[in-house]
C-alpha cells in the first residue's frame, strides 16, 4: 500500500517521534510505500488565508471556500498546499501521528485539515461523508494522551473518547473527506513510565503488522438521513 503520515509534533525525540519512526521503519520493512508530513519540521503554514492561491476569483472580498474551488479549478494553490494534496491522492492509508492538545489536534495540525481539505478537492454539496473526495481510502489516528484511560470514559473527568473527544476528528474530519477511520490507536499517558512506552511500541508494531484487520469505525452514510439532516426513523 501507499501510506501517509502526517506527523504533528514539535520534539523529534518525543514519544510521538518514536511512533511514528516505527511506523516508517515497520511499513517500509513490509514492503509498504511510505511518505511522511512533518508538520514541524516543514514549518508548515496552519493559517488559512489569501496566501494560499496564486490567483484569485475575487481579489475584493475574501471568501475562503469559494477561493478553494477556484484553485482547484484552476490549479492555483500555493505549492504546499498542492504538495499535501498530491500526497492524499497518492495514499491508500493515512495515519494522523499527534498528541492531543486541550481535547483535539495541535493547531498547526488543525491548520492543515483547513487549508488542505478544500472545498471542491474534498467536498462539496454532493460529495461529502460518503461520498468525499477521498473515498476509497482508511485513514488512522495514533494519538497520545496527558490523562489516564480512565478519564476518558463515558463517566469519566474528560468524557468518553470515542463519542466527544475524537468524534470530531474522525467524523467531521476524515468521515466527512470520505476517508474510512479506523478505530485509534491511543498510549495513555506515555511519557509517565518507561515501560508503559516500551509495551505502547510493541502493541504500535502489531497495529502496524495488521492495519487492514483494524474495525472500521461505522457511520451512517447520507442515505440515512433525510432532508432536514435527521437520522431517518428505520435507522435510529
Amino acid at each position: 500500500m501507499n501510506i501517509l503520515i502526517i506527523y504533528a509534533h514539535p520534539e523529534p525525540k518525543s514519544f510521538n517521534a518514536a511512533l511514528k519512526d516505527l511506523a516508517v521503519s515497520e511499513l517500509t520493512t513490509l514492503g509498504h510505500e511510505v511518505k511522511v508530513s512533518d508538520l514541524y519540521a516543514m514549518n508548515f503554514k496552519a493559517v488559512a488565508n489569501s496566501e494560499d492561491f496564486n490567483e484569485r476569483e475575487n481579489k475584493e472580498f475574501l471568501k475562503y471556500a469559494v477561493e478553494q474551488k477556484h484553485a482547484v479549478k484552476t490549479n492555483s494553490f500555493s505549492k504546499d498546499i498542492e504538495e499535501e494534496q498530491k500526497k492524499l491522492v497518492w495514499a491508500d492509508f493515512v495515519i494522523f501521528q499527534f498528541p492531543l492538545w486541550w481535547y483535539s489536534a495541535p493547531a498547526i495540525l488543525k491548520g492543515w485539515f483547513d487549508r488542505v481539505f478544500a472545498s471542491g478537492f474534498i467536498y462539496s454539496r454532493d460529495m461529502r461523508y460518503d461520498t468525499g473526495g477521498l473515498k476509497g481510502r482508511k485513514a488512522m489516528l495514533s494519538i497520545t494522551t496527558g490523562s489516564p484511560k480512565d478519564a476518558y470514559t463515558p463517566h469519566g473527568m474528560d468524557g468518553d473518547i470515542h463519542e466527544k473527544i475524537l468524534y470530531h476528528i474522525n467524523h467531521g474530519m476524515l468521515y466527512f473527506a470520505g476517508l474510512e477511520p479506523v478505530e485509534p490507536f491511543i498510549a495513555w499517558t506515555p511519557s509517565h513510565d518507561e515501560e508503559d512506552r516500551n509495551v505502547y511500541l510493541e502493541k504500535y508494531k502489531w497495529r502496524l503488522n495488521h492495519l487492514l484487520d483494524i474495525p472500521s469505525i461505522n457511520y451512517h452514510p447520507q442515505s440515512h438521513y433525510d432532508e432536514n439532516h435527521q437520522l431517518k426513523s428505520k435507522y435510529r
